[in-house]
């Protein structure tokens, strides 16, 4: 990405929301909503999928991310918003295309928020068995829920250090796997590579593993947009947004791919350790206390991702109120600049989850980890397809762009074919076609709902005057 010569520096949207988030926070916000349920526990699922194949999967998401990330970074510079890519949705193809990408976007989030306060209490009692999943979960969307409840400020630097230590902590168990496939881990037997290409193969599933996974690695990548969402309440959103996609971005690649190359291959695909990867790997190399320690740090992760997440939705239910596509409580703030209504809505669906958890124990979390990998895919779909229209119309308008995205437009058509490349290899194979229709089915009653709500809302307009 690079910058072209401006007449205006963006300044953060005029709304009731603060503006006081600074770049760090902005930047570990993002690493914060991407490093959590998916790749802790989506990445297991994705191996036993795929098998070591499952590398590819990683490698073609990662790719899109990347894509992704830059046209939103030049749409966020030029338009700071809350409602981020559903208000760049909205300017590039209509009020229809906004509201139904912010209410995806939005449900997104919720079930995300639940799977992550449930995956961390099912890890914490694998390690400290004094309550149940379900009142641990309980417990956890209390705290976040208060946590959120705070300014904008405090809620930042909460976030910050919450999210510096799980990246710490991938950084030494990057550098331990590293070390222990060398074989310079005293007591401990180097498994080397055997493990990518024996137990059937680099591609045990072949392609339909590899189209499977990618739902699963799509959910692990989800959230790393909020950063654009999180650029409006930030001082200095120009740079902010430069200096967290530009971070964000190859970090996320290193944390990923690094980390699933490591498991793949102490692990094999075929290994109920994969149930709780990080730990196995750890397992492996005779230091359970380390399993155990790592466990506790990817309980810290997904909490972390549960507190970005929770943020991210209410600033989009926010944002959908503010443009009148949702209930106008929504958009009211109360004097520390927090939407509480937006925040209360967007964690209630984690509070009936505990009462699912209690009632059917240990089926929840798989269920919730299928709901929304295809999901993202329709929202990077989105943010590619409103680049596209939004940068064509201002390079036509000789609209200066404070940052633009580099190898336009071949590079945002170059993600977009990658998308429908995507969905071609899903709908090949019966899982992900299931999982694409029921998607298109969701994105085609939230625009219905949408339609209908706003032609109402006319109506009465009308009777009105």
């Amino acid at each position: 990405m690079n910058h072209a010569p401006a007449t205006v520096t963006a300044a953060p949207a005029t709304t009731g929301l603060g503006n006081s988030l600074k770049q760090r926070q902005l930047t570990m916000m993002g690493l914060g909503s991407a490093i959590g349920a998916g790749l802790f526990l989506g990445s297991g699922e994705g191996i036993m999928m795929a098998g070591p194949a499952v590398l590819i999967s990683y490698l073609v998401a990662g790719t899109l991310i990347i894509l992704v990330m830059w046209a939103l970074g030049e749409m966020a510079a030029a338009n700071p918003n809350s409602g981020a890519f559903s208000v760049y949705a909205e300017k590039a193809m209509g009020k229809d295309a906004g509201a139904t990408v912010g209410w995806l976007w939005w449900l997104q989030l919720v079930v995300v928020i639940a799977a992550e306060a449930l995956g961390a209490a099912q890890l914490l009692v694998t390690v400290w068995p004094v309550l149940p999943a379900w009142a641990l979960t309980l417990i956890f969307m209390v705290v976040f829920t208060a946590v959120n409840l705070t300014s904008v400020k405090n809620y930042g630097e909460f976030e910050f250090w919450f999210a510096l230590l799980k990246v710490a902590a991938i950084v030494l168990f990057l550098a331990f796997g590293v070390a222990l496939l060398l074989g310079v881990v005293p007591g401990a037997a180097s498994p080397g590579l055997d493990n990518l290409f024996n137990h059937g193969g680099f591609a045990p599933t072949g392609m339909a593993g590899i189209a499977t996974a990618l739902f699963v690695v799509a959910f692990a990548f989800g959230g790393t947009e909020i950063v654009a969402v999180a650029a409006a309440e930030t001082t200095n959103p120009e740079r902010s947004v430069t200096v967290a996609v530009r971070t964000v971005v190859w970090r996320i690649m290193v944390f990923y791919v690094g980390s699933i190359f490591i498991i793949a291959a102490v692990l094999p695909w075929t290994s109920e350790a994969l149930l709780s990867p990080f730990a196995g790997v750890l397992n492996v190399a005779g230091l359970p206390w380390a399993g155990t320690a790592i466990t506790l740090v990817a309980v810290a992760a997904l909490l972390s991702a549960l507190n970005a997440n929770l943020y991210g939705a209410s600033r989009m239910i926010y944002s959908l109120a503010d443009r009148q596509e949702a209930p106008r409580i929504f958009s009211s703030t109360n004097k520390r600049h927090v939407p509480v209504a937006a925040v209360v809505v967007s964690v209630a669906f984690g509070f009936v989850t505990v009462v699912w958890e209690l009632l059917y124990p240990d089926t929840v979390l798989k269920v919730l980890l299928n709901l929304v990998g295809s999901t993202c895919l329709v929202i990077w779909g989105s943010a590619l397809l409103s680049q596209f229209i939004l940068r064509r119309r201002a390079d036509r308008d000789g609209t200066a762009l404070p940052l633009r995205m580099r190898g336009f437009p071949w590079l945002t058509l170059a993600g977009l074919a990658l998308l429908l490349a995507i969905f071609a290899v899903g709908f090949s194979d019966p899982a992900g076609r299931g999982q694409l229709l029921s998607t298109f089915s969701l994105v085609a009653v939230i625009a219905l709902l949408s339609k209908l709500s706003r032609n109402r809302r006319q109506r009465l307009a009308v009777d009105r005057s």
